[in-house]
């Protein structure tokens, strides 16, 4: 069993920050590509970064010079620090990972998701 656990959402003003953490729990072997998603009101969901073992992150262009992710392998958690939030950023964020278990059976995982709203 894996789980994925998100946290670290909730109101915040128009400039603020948020660090936004995804906790993997179970019989994890190792973790490939993680990443944050989000879906906004009325909206598609969408990919905010991403990042696999060993490489540079990527970002969606209206992220990239304020939200970062980031990852401590050693505690199965990744993390996305969002500086300058808007209105815009109001969302649902989830996190995705690519797990291997102890099994040798890769499998993909979505968190329940978190709520950030930048509001004032």
């Amino acid at each position: 069993q894996v789980q994925l656990v998100e946290s670290g959402g909730g109101l915040v003003q128009p400039g603020g920050s948020l660090r936004l953490s995804c906790a993997a729990s179970g019989t994890i072997r190792s973790i490939g590509a993680v990443g944050w998603y989000r879906r906004a009101p009325g909206k598609q969901r969408e990919l905010v970064a991403f990042v696999t073992s060993g490489a540079m992150p990527n970002y969606a262009d209206s992220v990239k010079g304020r939200f970062t992710i980031s990852r401590d392998n050693a505690k199965n958690t990744v993390y996305l620090q969002m500086n300058s939030l808007n209105p815009e950023d109001t969302a649902v964020y989830y996190c995705n990972a690519d797990i291997t278990q102890y099994t040798g059976v890769r499998s993909n995982y979505w968190g329940q998701g978190t709520q950030v709203t930048v509001s004032s």
